[in-house]
């Protein structure tokens, strides 16, 4: 059993704005700290055997300037790569000749004291506003959290054995749930009216936390 609760108020997490190439985009911020050393979590970041353990299956060219693709997910180039604190990426999924496809994460790692890290990560995007006033950011967020609980029982030495097994059970719904609330929380928090709140949260949990008779 996780402990979701306990998981999920770990996360800080944030709704703002963020500069991309093509434009101004909206960003989600998660911020999580850790009882392990910053070049342990660098390492469960960066390391590709690794990496599909707690995420997904990753191949490329692991170097700055280089590509590397998530199976059956997105891929990018490397933008930035500064041992042990930095990493940034493009995101790319689907069809990306429109340049405002292209968005950007980046993790950020900061060293609170030799046995605890800071964990930070930051993805921007240009959102067509039909999609955000139906989602709003829980529907990057929920599944950054979902990475996020994975990297963490990882760290611990554990894992999710089936993640989409997972995901459909009722504590990986709960989570989820509980996941969609609190980005709705940080988008009011932001600045967005009650209203468009409850229906991104309402939108976002039928999508990832689905009730069982809407699977059949």
């Amino acid at each position: 059993m996780i402990d979701i609760v306990q998981h999920i108020e770990s996360v800080h997490r944030e709704v703002g704005a963020g500069h991309l190439p093509a434009g101004e985009g909206r960003a989600v911020r998660l911020r999580r700290d850790y009882d392990t050393p910053i070049e342990e979590v660098w390492d469960a970041l960066t390391d590709p055997a690794r990496i599909g353990r707690w995420f997904l299956p990753i191949s490329g060219d692991f170097r700055l300037g280089g590509r590397y693709q998530f199976e059956g997910n997105a891929g990018g180039k490397i933008v930035a790569c500064e041992r042990p604190n930095r990493l940034k990426a493009t995101w790319e999924y689907g069809d990306i000749s429109d340049p405002g496809a292209v968005s950007e994460v980046e993790v950020r790692l900061s060293k609170l004291d030799e046995g605890t890290t800071r964990f930070e990560l930051e993805h921007v995007a240009i959102v067509p506003e039909e999609m955000w006033d139906q989602f709003g950011p829980g529907a990057v967020g929920v599944g950054w959290d979902g990475g996020v609980l994975g990297l963490t029982l990882h760290l611990r030495g554990g894992q999710l054995e089936d993640p989409i097994a997972w995901q459909l059970s009722d504590e990986g719904r709960d989570f989820s749930t509980r996941a969609s609330v609190k980005w709705g929380a940080a988008n009011e928090a932001a600045g967005t009216n009650p209203e468009a709140v409850a229906r991104g949260v309402a939108n976002t949990t039928a999508f990832y936390a689905p009730e069982p008779d809407a699977e059949a």
